[in-house]
């Protein structure tokens, strides 16, 4: 069984700053969380509250962070229609393909 790395979905905010006119234009990436719960079930939220947080079981995905998971909980994540995409794993870097030289022992 493979793990990968997920990063869950974000989405661009802005501008930055309404200080300067420079930063109207700059938009900044915040992270969506993805609470479990029932098991299977997943949903997106973009500010948990503490209570969907202690209710979500069992697992929650807190954005702008990194999970390892592995390939049942990968293809849920896929299904469930939140916003999920395969550009959201990665190779784990420490794991068997990651790295600087790719897939495989010593890349492809």
């Amino acid at each position: 069984m493979a793990t990968w790395t997920f990063r869950p979905p974000t989405v661009d905010e802005g501008p930055a700053s309404w200080e300067n006119p420079l930063f109207y234009r700059v938009k900044l990436a915040r992270g969506i969380s993805i609470l479990e719960g029932p098991p299977g079930t997943y949903r997106t939220a973009r500010f948990p509250t503490q209570d969907e947080i202690a209710a979500s079981a069992p697992a929650m995905y807190m954005g702008g962070h990194e999970y390892e998971v592995d390939d049942t909980t990968k293809a849920a994540l896929l299904a469930a229609g939140i916003g999920v995409t395969e550009s959201n794993f990665a190779v784990p870097e420490n794991g068997y393909g990651g790295g600087g030289y790719g897939f495989g022992a010593y890349g492809e």
